[in-house]
Order: structure tokens, then C-alpha cells, then sequence
């Protein structure tokens, strides 16, 4: 089944609203995997596996571009089957964390959303709205923009505070709901970090939010439902990837990430209700 994600036009949000009510599930799975790990050659095949595997229990897909530049020229082709093998119902994230000056954030945009045809992107804030401006002229997309992030040293820069007393986290969330004209923008908040979470919620109570780090991380899945999600329990895309692909280092590796992605799902419906 091909890709077909940007014939129509419709809004990224739309679209993952669409699927997670279909699907009932706020889950999504990375697609990052490592030649070293996975139990067969074949890169592409695996994900593909996977794909198939769990299609009807996730909310999104999300490929971190990293691992595919790691493979060269023969990587970005597995990127783009792998892009080709997922059913064009399902938003796809790209997560490239770009950002630079307004001439190549352009560039990278357009690769991004042209060439590759993603759904959504990651990117970050550092450099200020030009950087960001021309992924957001493409108001199909969605664009989750850098807020407080899920890795050990996120505090270096994101819980510094300027003169009125507000932590930069914070300062990117206001920002970024001033630049929502759209309703295209979102947040990446880290579930290793769940006040922060509850925070940038309430300052952004309509914003979907790219929750990364429940797995192997130690992020807690039930602050980040009760934070995360929406006044109607939506709107948070929770992300594993590791927990998922790596379910089984043997050849029962699609089966095992099944399971282990119906049993995610399942832990998200309990935590927020349903």
C-alpha cells in the first residue's frame, strides 16, 4: 500500500485525530533501527515487518533521520521504502530536529516535506522564528518544535531563566503558541520530565505534544498520559522505539514488538480511561 500522504492536503492534525480515534491509541513507534541489533540483514524488511506488525495500534510512525544517514546514500533509501510501505492513513514523523537560517531551514523544509513527504518534523527553536517560519508555510504539516526534552542533560539550557523569571522551556512554549497562527505547530516534552510536562500542558492546553523517552529512557507512561493528553485525553502521541523493535533479538521479532506495542497501547487506554 503506498504513500499518498499530501494528495489531499489534509492537516496533520486531522489526520492523527482521524487514526487515534480508528485506532484508539495514542501510541507511536520509531522506526530508528540499528544494522547491529536487529536479527536480519535486510534494514528495510524489518521495518517493514514491524509495519505490518502494528499498524492497527498506533497513533503515528516516527523515523529519526540519524539512523538512516548512518547508512549513506543506501540508508535514505530504506528511509524512503520504508516511507512507501506504511498505509497512507497513518502520520508519519519525521524527526530531523533541523534548524538554521531562514535560506536553508527552506531547503531543509522542503526536503522534508516535498522529497520525503512526511506528515510532521521535529525542529529546533534555537534560532529564533525565521528558522522556523518556512516549515510552518507548509500548513499541511505539523511542526513539533523543541520544548523540554527528554534527555539527561536537557537542564543545561532549558531550565535557564531570563530576567522576567521564566525557564527557556517555558519561554519556547509561549513562543510557540504565539506562532500557532496556523494550528500547525506542536511541543516535543520529554517523559522523563513530568511536571515540566504538566507545565507546558497548561500553557498550551490545545497544542498536540510529541511525548518521547517512556521506554528505555524511564519515563513514567502514566504521568504522561494524566499530563500529556488534552481535556479529552487526546493529542498526546506517546513514542517507544526501542521496547518495540528490539521486543525479541530473535526471528520472532515482529510477533514480540506486537505484543509489546498492544501491551503499550492497552497501559495508555487504562491510564487515560478508556
Amino acid at each position: 500500500m503506498g504513500r499518498a500522504r499530501n494528495d489531499v492536503k489534509k492537516k496533520f492534525l486531522e489526520k492523527l485525530l482521524d487514526i487515534s480515534r480508528s485506532n484508539n491509541s495514542l501510541l507511536c513507534v520509531g522506526l530508528d533501527p540499528d544494522p547491529q541489533k536487529i536479527p536480519v540483514k535486510d534494514v528495510f524488511e524489518f521495518n517493514r515487518a514491524i509495519i505490518d506488525a502494528t499498524a492497527d495500534l498506533v497513533c503515528a510512525y516516527k523515523p529519526n533521520l540519524a539512523f538512516y544517514e548512518a547508512m549513506g546514500i543506501r540508508g535514505l533509501q530504506i528511509l524512503k521504502k520504508t516511507l512507501a510501505a506504511i498505509p497512507g492513513n497513518i502520520p508519519v514523523i519525521g524527526d530531523a530536529k533541523r534548524g538554521d537560517i531562514g535560506n536553508t531551514a527552506a531547503a531543509y523544509a522542503k526536503a522534508l516535506f516535498e522529497y520525503y513527504k512526511f506528515d510532521a518534523v521535529t525542529v529546533s527553536p534555537y534560532l529564533g522564528y525565521d528558522s522556523i517560519e518556512p516549515f510552518l508555510n507548509y500548513r499541511h504539516g505539523g511542526v513539533f518544535v523543541l520544548c523540554r526534552t527528554s534527555n539527561r542533560s536537557a537542564s543545561d539550557f532549558q531550565d535557564l531563566v531570563d530576567n522576567f523569571g521564566m525557564k527557556f522551556y517555558q519561554s519556547v512554549a509561549l513562543k510557540a503558541g504565539q506562532w500557532n497562527k496556523d494550528g500547525n505547530i506542536g511541543l516535543v516534552v520529554g517523559a522523563t520530565y513530568p511536571e515540566e510536562l504538566k507545565e507546558v500542558r497548561k500553557m498550551c492546553p490545545e497544542m498536540p505534544l510529541l511525548i518521547p523517552g517512556i521506554g528505555a529512557q524511564g519515563g513514567d507512561l502514566e504521568f504522561s498520559v494524566k499530563y500529556g493528553t488534552d481535556t479529552r485525553g487526546e493529542k498526546a502521541i506517546i513514542v517507544a522505539a526501542r521496547q518495540v523493535l528490539y521486543a525479541s533479538r530473535g526471528l520472532d521479532y515482529a510477533r514480540a514488538a506486537r505484543k509489546v506495542a498492544r501491551e503499550l497501547r492497552e497501559s495508555i487506554n487504562r491510564a487515560r480511561g478508556c
